[in-house]
């Protein structure tokens, strides 16, 4: 039996909430234990309410918790500063958002490298291979609004990948794509990630998405206050 130090992320009493401008504070997050081992691939069933997105910005130093630990690669995150976080994730996590947030007025190639600059320094050849890797060759010099919606999904995957990360987390990555793209989109994204040994923890509310994955887990059940809504409700 593999051990904890196999853990790649470890969660523990991890508690988020967040106050209205009139001072109501609504809890979003009561996550008791969670582990993610290196190297390995898990989806995260997350509806509408139930926190996923904050808890991948928790994951990934975006935002602190009101309380728990968070460690990445043997790291407590919530003992860096903001900055201290922001190097961090640049080092070891990669982030695919939904909305792939790709700037303008850069070409494929640009987005990468500038993905790069907060790490170990933009690697022209390494941006280049990852875009050719996941199929952009002829698209190194096009602008976001010059690619399709599958093509900036890849840019999005080339640029978290890119740091060589040791976790991916990918929120609703295909979420803007047809049933056909997705499917290509996350094999390969699972690929790419295998082939680095890069774990990957990917939240979705896509059954297709989530039928993909052998380790799928609920994140409502994971997420006592979502738990507790849905008794709440009667559900």
């Amino acid at each position: 039996m593999r051990g904890p130090m196999t853990a790649i992320l470890e969660l523990r009493d991890l508690k988020k909430a967040f106050r209205a401008p009139g001072g109501e504070v609504t809890p979003i997050l009561d996550v008791p234990a969670f582990a993610l081992e290196a190297g390995a691939q898990v989806a995260l069933e997350g509806r509408s309410g139930t926190g996923k997105t904050t808890l991948l910005h928790l994951v990934a130093g975006l935002l602190k918790p009101d309380a728990g630990s968070i460690r990445v690669a043997g790291t407590e995150l919530t003992a860096l500063s903001e900055g201290a976080r922001d190097v961090f994730r640049a080092r070891h996590v990669g982030y695919v958002h939904q909305t792939f947030a790709l700037l303008d007025g850069y070409t494929a190639l640009e987005n990468v490298l500038l993905g790069m600059l907060f790490g170990a320094g933009a690697d022209r050849a390494r941006a280049e291979g990852l875009l050719r890797e996941l199929g952009l060759a002829e698209r190194l010099h096009h602008r976001p609004h010059q690619l399709s919606i599958g093509q900036r999904q890849r840019v999005a995957v080339a640029r978290a990948l890119a740091g060589e990360p040791e976790l991916v987390l990918a929120d609703e990555p295909t979420g803007s794509l047809d049933a056909q793209h997705a499917g290509e989109a996350l094999a390969l994204l699972r690929e790419a990630c295998a082939k680095r040994g890069a774990a990957l923890l990917l939240v979705s509310h896509d059954p297709v998405v989530l039928g993909a994955f052998d380790d799928r887990r609920s994140l409502a059940e994971l997420n006592r206050v979502a738990a507790d809504a849905a008794q709440g409700s009667g559900r």
